[in-house]
């Protein structure tokens, strides 16, 4: 059978249009359930960023882990993993969280707006269904029990309903608006706090960089080693400040079985003279962790600090193709680190140098081994490449990564066995080795410290911080502020007197409101007034 046709201005079920469509998307994207969906898929979203090296905080450790695993890196790359807080779906799941909040909160905050000011509710028809409640008969009358029940509810603050009808036989009160006003507030401090910091995202920026003892450094973009600006970030905005390293101070933890963390830093700082501006005059600070120093808007912390161990190479003609101090990368709580120097003036070949620094050796049974992070003893241990090092083909390189894919790794004959084995250089301050075949010599001359500082600005700290104050003062509110009702009925009772009813309900649930019954009672009772007064 055909399909019977459609009449005209009838719609199939579920069929919507295009403004019908909009409408329930919006709804659909602001609800709560939504709103939950998405944190979750943020918080999901943001654990390969603490997995998987990123490459905006460490390039270095992140270009270590693309060698370690060439399989997985080319996915990764693909899937924007090692810049998961830079991707295009993160930032999309961000985006759609902070519209369904927005879309979530501002309704609601009307909500709560409207019932800062709203009146108690008329009294129910029968106040003896309500859980806590209480009947008393008066020898006054009626209108005198209604009245002494409106002045004994707003002595206690209550708020009285006003538009009460003519001739009504109750009286409406209600406390506990304070509530409303955490939930409003609480609501609001979360709009505060998006955008503190999508302020801070926009308008700020972080950098870092690795300063040795001694060095200046100068707030351009040219002297960052890292540098993540805002996406409305605008460089003629930096603060025109410097300043330099004159002494770095470690303290150390001593050796011992006994000592815990031996060996570790206990605690350093940087003594730094600064300028905050070319003209300025010096001024000096100590920069230590987690006090940071304030230069105009930008903040400079302490994050961090290694050794950068001198080395001079000569090349076959005996001239210095490199000397100068070289930044190692601590690769644990010990300060054993990794470094390269790369010498591209060598002749008749540029020379590489890769290996590790320890800034404590000693030998335990021949094999080397790092004591502790104090540059007591320092040796350094390198392997020898000659040959292209990669640096002149215009692709950009890390400066600790040594490309040694065009390159001769030099061997020497191992004593024991006879066998070509890797040439390892052990030097230690004032050494100098030779290199086979006449290519030069190695010269470890020294070491040095370095710090590594990081430098950022964050203009919407202030008015997240602002929020997350108001948060609390909210969610304070709204959990220790008990809303209640109370409602008095007055009647009059055929055989003289009146009648009262008084019931009492907790809005906020579980609260124990029969000591607030109780007293309400006992001061609508005869000589209450009195009682009061004499108290």
């Amino acid at each position: 059978m055909s399909e019977a046709p459609q009449r005209p201005g009838v719609r199939r079920p579920g069929e919507l249009t295009a403004r019908e469509l909009a409408r329930f998307a919006w709804r659909q994207l602001t609800s709560m359930r939504t709103a939950l969906v998405l944190l979750l898929l943020l918080a999901l979203a943001a654990v390969p960023g603490s997995l998987i090296p990123q490459t905006s905080v460490d390039s270095f450790n992140a270009s270590q882990w693309k060698d370690r695993h060439e399989t997985l890196a080319p996915l990764y790359e693909k899937l924007g993993l090692f810049d998961v807080y830079g991707s295009t779906w993160f930032a999309a799941v961000y985006v759609l969280l902070m519209v369904s909040l927005v879309g979530c909160i501002v309704p609601r905050c009307w909500h709560y707006a409207r019932g800062i000011g709203a009146q108690p509710p008329a009294a129910p028809a029968r106040l003896t269904r309500l859980p806590d409640h209480e009947s008393l008969h008066l020898d006054q009358g009626d209108a005198a029990v209604l009245e002494r029940a409106r002045a004994v509810l707003r002595r206690r603050r209550y708020r009285l309903r006003r538009d009460v009808p003519q001739g009504a036989d109750w009286v409406a009160a209600e406390r506990g608006y304070l509530r409303e006003v955490g939930n409003l507030v609480f609501h609001l401090s979360v709009i505060v706090v998006l955008v503190g910091f999508a302020m801070g995202n926009m308008l700020g920026y972080k950098g870092a960089v690795i300063l040795r003892q001694g060095e200046t450094f100068s707030n351009n973009l040219t002297q960052y080693d890292d540098f993540v600006p805002g996406s409305l970030f605008d460089a003629s905005n930096l603060d025109p400040f410097s300043f330099d390293i004159e002494k770095f101070d470690v303290q150390w933890r001593p050796l011992g079985p006994n000592v815990r963390d031996a060996g570790q830093a206990r605690g350093y700082q940087a003594h730094m003279v600064y300028r905050t501006s070319p003209g300025a005059a010096e001024q000096t600070y100590d920069l230590r962790v987690n006090h940071p120093l304030d230069l105009g808007s930008s903040e400079v912390f302490l994050v961090g600090h290694g050794y950068a161990p001198i080395i001079t190479v000569r090349d076959a003609n005996g001239d210095k193709a490199w000397t100068g101090p070289v930044n190692f990368l601590p690769q644990d709580a010990s300060f054993f680190s990794f470094g390269v120097v790369k010498a591209i003036d060598a002749k008749p070949d540029p020379i590489g140098l890769q290996g590790f620094l320890y800034p404590y050796f000693a030998s335990i049974g021949g094999d080397p081994v790092n004591l502790g992070g104090q540059d007591a003893n320092p040796v350094i241990s390198m392997n020898v490449f000659t040959g292209d090092l990669g640096l002149e083909d215009g692709q950009p390189q890390s400066v600790y990564v040594l490309d040694t894919a065009k390159m001769t790794q030099l061997m020497t004959k191992d004593a024991d066995t006879g066998k070509q084995k890797p040439l390892r250089l052990d030097l230690a301050v004032g050494d100098t080795a030779k290199l086979p075949n006449g290519l030069g010599s190695v010269t470890f001359d020294g070491i040095k410290p370095w710090v590594r500082v990081q430098i950022s600005r964050s203009p919407g700290k202030d008015i997240a911080l602002g929020g997350v104050v108001l948060a609390l003062i909210g969610l304070c509110g709204s959990l220790f502020v008990r809303p209640r009702r109370v409602w008095v009925r007055a009647r009059p009772n055929p055989e003289g007197g009146t009648d009262v009813e008084v019931a009492v309900l907790d809005r906020s649930g579980g609260g124990d409101t029969s000591s607030v019954l109780a007293s309400i009672v006992e001061s609508l009772r005869p000589g209450a007034a009195a009682r009061e007064e004499q108290t």
